[in-house]
């Protein structure tokens, strides 16, 4: 069994409540999970509005599989969330 996870730190652009960030950040993690069949959630910068950090674990058979599922997520984000900027990001293998 592999467990990989990817995390990314993000920028909210324009965002100036928590409560906005919830609704830019909530329709996110479903559409990971939708499309990539991953867990996702907000695992850091809670109170802070304009930053979140992401996290999209994954697991399987096949390490290389993890790897290649979880190296695509970015570029979906950054086609279908513009509204959203990723400072920085890593996989991990655990």
């Amino acid at each position: 069994m592999h467990v990989a996870a990817l995390t990314l730190q993000l920028r909210i652009p324009g965002c100036s409540s928590l409560k906005e960030k919830r609704s830019r950040l909530t329709p996110l993690l479903h559409s990971l999970h939708r499309q990539f069949n991953v867990s996702a959630a907000e695992i850091d910068r809670h109170d802070h509005h304009t930053l979140a950090v992401v996290a999209v674990v994954v697991v399987s058979n096949d390490s290389r599989h993890a790897q290649r599922l979880l190296s695509r997520v970015p570029g979906w984000m950054e086609s279908h969330r513009p509204d959203l900027q990723i400072i920085d990001e890593q996989l991990l293998f655990l």
